[in-house]
């Protein structure tokens, strides 16, 4: 058994069917999540502030921007929208990708997209680059692709969610359906995606983001999946190999004292 194989079993084994039993395995995960993720897009993001915020609600003598504070409060808001969304079983559809922007992006657009007509939880209204020689769909074209995307998505077999869920990323992010934090609100959409097919969630480590826009990439360019498919088998193993380890030490406890018996 590979060990992508060893955090699947493991994160099945566990039958989480409520919120709480989520946030109990996400404890630790959430705020690691939350910094990588931000740190991708934003430099400033440590994970003191990150794990400050998500602790106590505030962090203490900060100097910094104020955009990179409410991006990590945003984050800690849509991390608590994650799992209430995991309560009520909400259907993986346009109205949630939306909020989890709006989560996401509440207070840090900038004056030239304000000025713009853009607005946190609204799609796009004017091109952006995204990147080499992208921009993105047309702005009036955002809500069809999207809409065709989660059709695409339902009723996928259980064994082929990470493969799923990979394609969402990647099309997502080509589409670019909003002016700013497309980046965060895929990686949570892709998250909440797995989660729903009880497959653990992926932390995209922020040292990884060359191999991370690599694949990404791949997919712009021709269309190949495989890539990033292949990135996130090892971001899961990236993400739980400490549990993985713990577990291997049980079972090998277990195996030592029925040989002892």
């Amino acid at each position: 058994m590979t060990d992508y194989e060893k955090a699947v079993e493991m994160w099945r084994a566990r039958k989480i069917s409520t919120d709480a039993a989520l946030a109990e395995s996400l404890n630790g995960h959430s705020i690691l999540f939350a910094f990588h993720s931000g740190k991708i897009e934003n430099e400033n993001i440590t994970y003191y502030d990150t794990r400050e915020i998500f602790e106590h609600d505030g962090v203490a003598s900060y100097t910094g921007d104020l955009r990179t504070l409410f991006e990590i409060r945003n984050a800690k808001d849509a991390s608590e929208l994650l799992l209430s969304a995991f309560a009520k079983r909400r259907p993986f559809d346009e109205t949630l990708l939306k909020e989890f922007h709006y989560a996401l992006t509440k207070n840090t657009y900038d004056a030239r997209r304000w000025q713009l007509g853009e607005r946190p939880g609204e799609y796009k209204k004017h091109d952006y680059v995204t990147g080499r020689e992208e921009i993105g769909a047309a702005p009036e074209d955002v809500q069809t692709e999207l809409k065709e995307l989660v059709e695409e998505l339902k009723d996928v077999p259980k064994k082929n969610a990470l493969t799923a869920a990979a394609y969402f990323h990647a099309k997502f992010e080509n589409i670019h359906p909003f002016a700013d934090g497309n980046g965060r609100v895929g990686r949570l959409a892709m998250n909440y995606y797995l989660i729903l097919y009880d497959h653990p969630p992926v932390i995209i480590h922020e040292e990884d983001r060359k191999a991370y826009y690599g694949a990404l990439e791949a997919w712009d360019r021709e269309q190949d999946l495989e890539p990033l498919k292949s990135f996130l088998i090892r971001q899961t193993v990236k993400t739980w190999e400490k549990q993985i380890a713990r577990e291997k030490k049980k079972n090998d406890r277990d195996k030592m004292q029925d040989i002892k018996k």
